[in-house]
Formats: C-alpha cells, structure tokens, sequence
C-alpha cells in the first residue's frame, strides 16, 4: 500500500512539472513582445528606447543620407523611415534634406544628392556615422575625409548605388542602406543628443499650420488631428513617399540659426550657406496642434542640442520622427 502511494505521488509531481513546461511554452509562444525581426541581420533584435524617436528599436548604425529636394527630385524614397529629417538651406535659397536612420533601415533611399561643409559640424553629435551623398567640390573632399564619420560617396562605394532609369540626372541616384552599411562595420551606435520624450505640456499655443521660407523654396506643416501628425508639404505641394504617403512627424522642430557664407562655392559659382548648429537661440517645437516658445543650446560639436522652456526645463517631443527644420534666425 504504502509502495503503492509513493508510486502515484511520483506520477502526479511528474505531471506538474510537465504542466508547467506545457504552460511556459504556451506563455513565451503567445505573450505579446517587444521584440520583432531583426533590422540589422544581426541575428537577434534587441530593442530599447531610441534616443532619436523614443520608441523601442533595435539600434542599429547611424546612417546620415542627403537628398535632393528639388522639384524633379520628388517624390522621395525611404524618408519616411526615418529616425530625424533635417531640412537645411543650400545655394540659391533653395533646400536639401538629410535623414538619421538607425530604427528601421529601408531597402532603397534617395535620390541622393551632394553634401556641404557644416554637414561634418551638425554630424559630430552621432559619434562617427556613416555619411551617403552624391560627391563634393573637390575642394570639400579633404574636409570630408578628415571629419570622424566614414565618408561614403557613391564612387567610392559604388556597389551600393544605383540610377533610377524613370528619373533624369542628377535626380535619378538611390542608395542600398545595409550595402552601404557593410562598408563600414565600425559605424556609430545612437547616443544621446539631447532629444527629451514625453506629454506635452502646458503652455503652448494652439497652431494648425506653420511656414518656413527660403528665398527659393518653402516648407509648410499643417496639423492633422486624424493621423496625431504634422503634413508637410514643399513649395506648396504635399510632400510625398514613392508609395503615395503623405511625410510629415508628430513633432517638428523650427531652429532658427545663423547661416553665414562658407568658404566654398556651387559649380555655378553660388556661395554655399554655412549652418552654425553649435551656439544658441530661440527655436519653435511644434507638436500635438500646438507651437512652443523655446531655446537651443549646443555648446560643442561633439555634444547634442538642448531644447528647454522659458522656466528652464526640457522641452519634450512627441515619440516618433523628428524633423529639424533650419530658418535664419532674423
């Protein structure tokens, strides 16, 4: 009897433990996650809160891509996967954008267009990134070569580019991202540059739509109450993906900064703008349908930009992409 007992209260521990199992299996197979398919053929994603968005990301490298922004080079591809749009004044008043990636890496992003000198000043803060452009005078090149971020032109890397053959020159060059990445295994990882996330706070004023002009182009945000999203448009056309989405980010960023001539020029002789990303000034953060008053600092190159209210505390974003948009200061 005895003997008997010990034998049934053996079977029955064994049958608990393999309930268990059964339920840890079933709890890992079927409890929500953070983690999703790898971004970066890593083999594992393993995803924490982004210093340039405040979502959770797998982080991989830090990619700068410049792109054209004139009106044959539109619509654009793979700007909307984006971690952060620049929007930067360029010759004749005209602009050009740069998109951060690290979150989510695109199949193709372009056209791709040159870069400009204060590009190596406003990179500094990502570390050593890689940089995607067409080329430069060649009397940038050694700027670029000599700047701490992995110079990746579509000469050099040439394996990486392709022409769109539906697009004209100079607005048909597209870039591979993770070719481009390949090149340069020891490319930066994303750190802090100052970006602060959170609700929105009192205090900002009620803004349905906002306008930052270049002598040669412009750039409108009008907010949409149904995607909880500043639209954009360019030149007074709605700023459009590949695949027919409208661009736009639920916080954008007006910086105004001083723009002094560099020392270099455009084929056709145009002084090229030098954007000072390094000082301070008053800015305007646009999110949630309203505009707030702030100021930026930068105190270094190698350090990121704080954004604070006028009582002194951080200035916080909305979670997702952010774009930066550069205005003369006035």
């Amino acid at each position: 009897m005895a003997a008997r007992t010990v034998r049934a209260t053996r079977r029955t521990r064994l049958g608990t433990r393999v309930l268990a199992l059964v339920a840890t299996a079933t709890l890992a197979v079927s409890a929500p996650s953070s983690a999703s398919a790898p971004a970066h053929g890593d083999g594992v994603a393993h995803r924490t809160p982004s210093p340039f968005t405040g979502q959770l990301a797998s982080q991989g490298p830090v990619l700068a891509v410049k792109f054209d922004n004139s009106r044959a080079a539109r619509p654009h591809t793979g700007l909307d996967q984006a971690d952060i749009v620049y929007v930067e004044k360029v010759e004749g008043g005209m602009s050009r954008l740069m998109g951060v990636y690290s979150s989510r890496v695109p199949e193709s992003v372009g056209p791709v267009r040159s870069a400009r000198e204060s590009d190596t000043e406003l990179l500094r803060q990502f570390g050593r990134p890689v940089l995607a452009y067409s080329g430069v005078r060649s009397a940038l090149q050694k700027v670029l070569r000599e700047a701490p971020l992995y110079a990746r032109p579509h000469d050099r890397v040439p394996r990486a580019y392709f022409r769109d053959s539906a697009r004209t020159a100079p607005h048909d060059l597209f870039v591979h991202p993770r070719a481009l990445l390949r090149s340069a295994p020891q490319a930066g990882r994303p750190t802090d540059i100052g970006f602060r996330f959170g609700p929105a706070p009192a205090g900002g004023a009620p803004t349905g739509s906002r306008t930052v002009r270049y002598s040669g182009a412009s750039h409108t945000f009008d907010w949409s109450p149904r995607e909880r999203r500043w639209l954009a448009s360019f030149d007074g056309a709605p700023a459009l993906s590949t695949a027919g989405t409208r661009l736009g980010a639920p916080t954008v960023v007006i910086q105004y900064v001083n723009m002094r001539p560099s020392r270099f020029k455009d084929v056709n002789g145009a002084v090229t703008p030098y954007i000072e990303t390094v000082g301070s000034g008053r800015a305007l953060v646009l999110r949630d349908g309203q505009s707030y008053a702030t100021r930026w600092n930068r105190a270094a190159a190698t350090g990121g930009t704080a954004f604070t209210r006028a009582n002194g505390e951080p200035m916080p974003f909305a979670p997702g992409q952010v774009w930066m948009v550069y205005a003369d200061h006035g």
